[in-house]
């Protein structure tokens, strides 16, 4: 058995507002934002997304806005998570129902707003798509680099900073590099700058970037991470530093396997290792590759992934809404989406027919049957909603579960009493015969 090395996690900056001053800064970060939110989500028509240049005029004329600003608004709106188009609908975010109360909701949703500051500033045009994602790549280091300066950094020193990091990233994919001090790459497609115009040109587009964003300030020469981009970058650093100490090594697993590990653990413990294994991959992947395991056999598996999903959060939502459609994934899907809504845990099984109440007590009574103990199963009985056994046995056979008659069977064969464990039995008899 060999053991993991860890590091410490990082320590918060030293001068690091609290939680509540943070909220505030992102609050006045997103007002406009907010406003729009509110407008398009209690529009009278909100039938059509408020981007047509009626809705556009509309807004501007009720918000007291341009229509720049009422399109620019509308775009950070939808990034941090306040607004929802479903089709030509517009439904607020639960970020939006909970931002007066929620701080927490507040800087999750501005932290996906500084996720996406390659979006809320466009890129310089005639650049290749390569060439920007590169740009974009190396920014992390840029923002290392301004959070440990504690102050300014000047904008040559972030040049060179930029320049090295493309040219190790092009050394590791064995490419020809480019940079201040490189030769410069092939120029189909590019500018006519030389390599050391278009770094300057992409670090000026980042920092603009983040800047739009309220993670840094520019000055005269230099850039400084405002208290938001100081916090927003350890709070990266902390989830690399979690990524790296997956407590039972199950991050580099598979989904399947890396659930099956997590199967034993309490949920906190549970909880850590899904973080770690989702630090570890782009969240696209990792979500896709959960409902890959979620549509298996293994109703265990099944249960699990959606655990691991709710540690995803908003970025989950529009994969597990669509899947609200599949009979064996839905009552799953309604239970997740009432609780990333603000339903309550304990109150969340109301959103359930009673036909999913009862698929999922089948589904559950399955992996508890394949994978847990004898006695857990006959407990089980106690979750159903129906009430008493007869009424459970009448809704399970008419339920059509492809794992009834196996639940029915082991039910019978751990219940200590005769005539329950035989009532049991029939019922099997009767689903697996087609009576």
């Amino acid at each position: 058995m060999t053991t993991r090395r860890t590091r410490p996690a990082p320590r918060p900056p030293e001068g690091t507002p609290p939680p509540a001053e943070l909220a505030r800064q992102a609050r006045t970060v997103l007002a406009d934002a907010v406003r729009i939110a509110h407008w398009a989500s209690d529009d009278a028509s909100p039938g059509t997304a408020p981007l047509t240049a009626h809705a556009l005029e509309r807004a501007a004329t009720a918000l007291d806005l341009s229509p720049a600003q009422v399109r620019a608004g509308w775009d950070r709106a939808r990034l941090a998570g306040l607004v929802e188009l479903h089709g030509d609908t517009v439904r607020p975010g639960w970020r939006l129902r909970a931002w007066k109360r929620d701080d927490s909701a507040v800087l999750r949703g501005w932290v996906a707003l500084f996720d996406a500051w390659s979006l809320v500033h466009a890129a310089p045009r005639d650049i290749p798509a390569t060439t920007v994602a590169e740009a974009v790549e190396a920014v992390p280091q840029v923002l290392s680099l301004l959070q440990l300066s504690a102050g300014p950094v000047t904008v040559p020193a972030l040049l060179d900073l930029l320049g090295q990091r493309v040219a190790e990233l092009h050394e590791e994919r064995c490419e020809v590099a480019y940079g201040p001090h490189l030769p410069a790459a092939p120029a189909d497609g590019l500018p006519n700058e030389g390599p050391a115009d278009l770094n300057a040109l992409l670090l000026d587009w980042a920092l603009e970037g983040l800047a739009a964003v309220g993670a840094l300030t520019l000055g005269s020469g230099h850039a400084t991470l405002t208290p938001l981009g100081n916090w927003a970058v350890w709070v990266k650093l902390e989830q690399i530093c979690v990524a790296a100490q997956s407590p039972a090594g199950n991050i580099e697993q598979s989904a399947a396997d890396m659930l099956l590990g997590c199967a034993r653990l309490t949920p906190g413990p549970a909880r850590t290792e899904y973080r770690a294994w989702l630090a570890a991959r782009p969240v696209g992947s990792a979500v896709a590759e959960l409902l890959a395991v979620a549509r298996g056999e293994d109703a265990l598996l099944r249960g699990l992934a959606f655990e691991a999903l709710r540690v995803v959060g908003a970025p989950a939502e529009p994969v597990v809404r669509s899947v609200v459609t599949d009979a064996s994934l839905r009552p799953y899907a309604l239970l997740w989406l009432a609780e990333y809504e603000g339903a309550d845990p304990d109150d969340a099984q109301e959103v359930l027919s009673r036909e999913e109440a009862t698929w999922l007590w089948v589904d559950t009574a399955a992996a508890v049957a394949d994978h847990g103990e004898t006695g857990l199963l006959v407990r089980h009985l106690d979750s159903a909603v129906q009430g008493t056994v007869p009424a459970l046995l009448d809704e399970v056979r008419a339920v059509g579960h492809p794992r009834t008659v196996q639940v029915l069977v082991a039910l019978a064969a751990a219940h200590p009493d005769p005539a329950l464990a035989k009532a049991v039995r029939k019922a099997a008899f009767q689903v697996h015969t087609g009576g």
